[in-house]
C-alpha cells in the first residue's frame, strides 16, 4: 500500500509504483482488497470478565471494556460524540466527576476502536487502590447514565464544537492526511473529506446519543486491573 500526500503529479506517483511493484512480481496478485474489508458480524468469544495483574505499582490501572460497534457502523459519528461527552476531555462527564469533583484520578477518558467485524469501547482511569472500587463504579455508571437518561444540549453543542473543530485543525498537515488516505483505503476503502465528515457529525440527533450508550451497554463487558492489591474489584467485573 503506498499513500502520498503533497505537491506530487498523481500520474508520475502511479507509474513509479508501477515500476517497482513490476520487479518483485506484485503487480500480478489478484487478490480482492474488499476480502480485508469485510464488515461481517462477528461475536467475540467469551472471554474471563476480569483480569488482575498483580504488579507493585504506586498507582491503579483501570480499564473497563465493552464490545461495540463496527467500524463502519452507521452510529458511529453518534459513539463519537457520546465518547466526548462520557471522555473525551477536561469538560467531560468522567474528568468532571472522577477527578475534579473528587479528585480520585489524575488521568480518567473513554475511547472508541473500530474493525471490519466488531469493535471495542473502553474506559480508563489511573487511581489509587484505596479508591480503585469507586472509580470502577463511577465509571461504569456515568456510561450506564447515558444509556438511560441520555445527554443535555450543553453537552451535545460543546461535543460536536470540540470535535469538528479540533478534526478541522487535525488535518492541516501533509503526514496527517497521508496517514488518513491510508487509513482509509485499508480499513474501509471510504474515503471521506473533512467536509463530509463535519456534515456526517453535524446530522446527528441528540437521540442518537442515548441509542448507541444503550448499544454498548447491553454487550459483554471485561475489566482489567493492574496493580497492588486489586482483586476485590472481581465482585464489580
Amino acid at each position: 500500500m503506498v499513500t502520498v500526500a503533497g505537491g506530487v503529479s498523481h500520474e508520475l506517483l502511479v507509474e513509479l509504483v508501477q515500476q517497482e511493484l513490476a520487479k518483485v512480481g506484485w503487480l500480478d496478485n489478484k487478490a480482492n482488497p474488499n476480502d480485508r474489508r469485510s464488515q461481517n458480524t462477528f461475536q467475540l468469544p467469551k472471554t474471563r470478565p476480569f483480569t488482575n495483574l498483580n504488579h507493585d505499582f504506586s498507582q491503579a490501572n483501570l480499564l473497563l471494556g465493552y464490545q461495540s460497534i463496527k467500524g463502519m457502523d452507521p452510529d458511529r459519528f453518534a459513539l463519537g460524540l457520546m465518547s466526548s461527552i462520557l471522555g473525551g476531555g477536561m469538560s467531560s462527564r468522567l474528568f468532571q466527576e472522577i477527578r475534579e469533583e473528587r479528585g480520585l484520578a489524575y488521568s480518567t477518558y473513554s475511547y472508541q476502536q473500530g474493525y471490519a467485524d466488531a469493535g471495542y469501547f473502553g474506559l480508563y482511569a489511573g487511581t489509587s487502590s484505596e479508591n480503585a472500587a469507586l472509580v470502577v463504579q463511577l465509571m461504569k455508571s456515568g456510561l450506564e447514565s447515558i444509556a438511560e437518561h441520555g445527554v443535555t444540549r450543553e453537552e451535545f453543542d460543546l461535543a460536536l464544537g470540540s470535535l469538528t473543530g479540533g478534526l478541522a485543525l487535525r488535518y492541516e498537515s501533509s503526514l496527517a492526511r497521508m496517514n488518513r488516505l491510508l487509513s482509509a483505503e485499508i480499513g474501509s476503502g471510504e474515503f471521506l473529506s473533512t467536509e463530509q465528515i463535519l456534515q456526517r457529525f453535524q446530522e446527528v440527533d441528540i437521540s442518537e446519543i442515548q441509542t448507541v450508550a444503550s448499544r454498548i451497554t447491553a454487550n459483554r463487558s471485561a475489566l482489567v486491573a493492574v496493580g497492588p492489591n486489586l482483586e476485590a474489584l472481581e465482585q464489580l467485573a
